[in-house]
């Protein structure tokens, strides 16, 4: 019933930009926190970054400084914005989010699809 539907992911040469989201849909009461993990190619799954329903952030220290995490509660939406893009950024891009669906007052983790986004040098 609750779904995480990723959009930005794509090409790109180093250097450069994208921007990802991730709209939260269903019956849903409340979003605490949301958040964005990668995995790249023999790796583990890491965290990038990670918002709360207050706004307090957490990045990667390997992303500090080039991403920006945001939210949108009105939307249900979280956004990366990835700048200054190394070939090391390349992975699949896994949104999640903490969800308190309506009538419920017990969170659940939910998972994205995930968003290939490959950084080309």
């Amino acid at each position: 019933q609750v779904q995480l539907v990723e959009s930005g992911g794509g090409l790109v040469q180093a250097g450069g930009s994208l921007r990802l989201s991730c709209a939260a849909s269903g019956i849903i009461f409340s979003i605490n926190t949301m958040g964005w993990y990668r995995q790249a190619p023999g790796k583990q799954r890491e965290l990038v970054a990670a918002i709360t329903s207050g706004g307090t952030t957490n990045y990667a220290d390997s992303v500090k400084g080039r991403f920006t995490i945001s939210r949108d509660n009105a939307k249900n939406t979280v956004y990366l914005q990835m700048n200054s893009l190394k070939p090391e950024d390349t992975a699949v891009y896994y949104c999640n989010a903490e969800i308190v669906r309506r009538f419920s007052m017990v969170p659940q983790g939910y998972w994205g699809q995930g968003t290939q986004v490959t950084v080309s040098s």
